[in-house]
C-alpha cells in the first residue's frame, strides 16, 4: 500500500479531484458496465473507500490494479477479443 502524504488544503483538494472516482468513473477506468460493476462489488472484488445512499467512491490506484487484473482475465478468457 502507498503511503500518501497530504500536507495541505490544496494537496488534499488536489488528491480529490485526481484519485477520488464516483462509480461512473469507475466505470469508465474498468471498461465494464454498470451490472458488471455492481456484480464486482457485491463479490468483493473491488471495494469503494466510502459508500452513501447512492454514491460510492473508489480509490484510482485500486481501479488501476483492477483494470490490470481483468485485461489479463480477458486475454485468457476471451482471446478473440484482445
Amino acid at each position: 500500500m502507498t503511503k500518501i502524504v497530504l500536507e495541505t488544503r490544496e494537496d488534499v483538494e488536489n488528491f480529490i479531484k485526481n484519485d477520488v472516482l464516483t462509480t461512473t468513473e469507475a466505470m469508465e477506468v474498468l471498461g465494464v458496465s454498470r451490472g458488471r460493476m455492481s456484480q464486482l462489488i457485491e463479490a468483493g472484488k473491488i471495494t469503494p473507500i466510502k459508500k452513501l445512499s447512492r454514491v460510492s467512491l473508489f480509490l484510482r490506484s485500486d481501479l488501476e490494479e483492477k483494470k490490470e487484473e481483468l485485461e489479463e482475465l480477458r486475454k485468457k478468457y476471451r482471446p478473440y477479443d484482445v
